[in-house]
């Protein structure tokens, strides 16, 4: 077999598997062997322009297929909307209303259908932050919920006052309290179960010997089980309450509310 017959049975194979289906819409759904992470099938249409070439959509099917499971407000802002927004200018796409397409001439319309598929995939993908979330995200979502909660002012990056070197012993969150402070950290790895137990306990030792200076701790990890027993059982020992996951809502809103009052 040499290069042309391999050109060939590539593009044999390739078009046995595309097929484009005329729909009474005026759009032409295009049927492809494409998946999504989950088995489900692209969704990609083709429409004639009135000014001549084709308009390659996906007619509002992703944002559609993301919001089964996500909150879509989360994908318009922070650094998921950064994210998004990345992959869009990319890829050259254009957004109306939730749906995603891009107008190529005629001949352009082959490469640009792969080039949308892997944007719309890629768009997709970003779903799988709320699962595995990487720590800016983490953090975010961290602070929105203590937002939602306490529904009063949240400092991030706080410094306790009165502390000697405080700059290097931050606070992730820092709420204000009826009867003492509430000191907020985000566990997302074992890097940063280590660094708050050694700030907690910093703390602990310069304010904790005055009464009108003592703080709560509260933890909220990422995942605790991903973190190392030794570096998990050191931080137990220094906080004063931890939240298993960020997913335990419930369990955020009882122990935060207890801390506060």
């Amino acid at each position: 077999m040499n290069i042309n017959d391999l050109k060939s049975a590539v593009c044999k194979s390739l078009c046995a598997d595309v097929r484009v289906i005329e729909r009474n819409d005026g759009y032409f759904f295009v049927d492809t062997p494409f998946e999504f992470g989950d088995g489900d099938h692209y969704s990609l249409f083709l429409k004639f322009l009135p000014t001549g070439g084709v308009r390659i959509t996906d007619r509002g099917t992703t944002y559609m297929r993301m919001s089964y499971l996500n909150d879509l407000a989360k994908f318009r802002d922070g650094s998921r909307g950064r994210l998004l927004d990345q992959v869009v200018a990319t890829a050259g796409l254009q957004q109306d209303d939730g749906e995603f397409f891009v107008d190529v001439a005629g001949e352009e319309l082959g490469p640009s259908l792969v080039r949308f598929g892997q944007a719309i995939t890629r768009i997709h993908d970003l779903t799988f932050l709320n699962k595995a979330r990487i720590a800016s995200t983490f953090y975010e979502d961290l602070r929105e919920q203590v937002q939602e909660i306490v529904g009063g002012e949240v400092v991030e990056n706080y410094i306790v006052p009165g502390v000697p070197m405080g700059e290097a012993y931050p606070i992730d969150l820092f709420v204000h309290g009826e009867r003492s402070p509430v000191y907020i950290f985000g566990v997302p790895d074992q890097a940063k179960a280590r660094l708050a137990t050694i700030i907690i306990q910093y703390l602990r030792l310069h304010l904790n010997a005055d009464p009108k200076s003592r703080f709560k701790s509260l933890v909220v990890f990422q995942d605790q089980a991903s973190i190392p027993h030794k570096d998990r059982s050191r931080l137990i020992n220094a906080a004063s309450m931890m939240v298993d996951t960020l997913d335990a809502r419930d369990d955020m809103r009882f122990k935060l509310e207890e801390a506060l009052h």
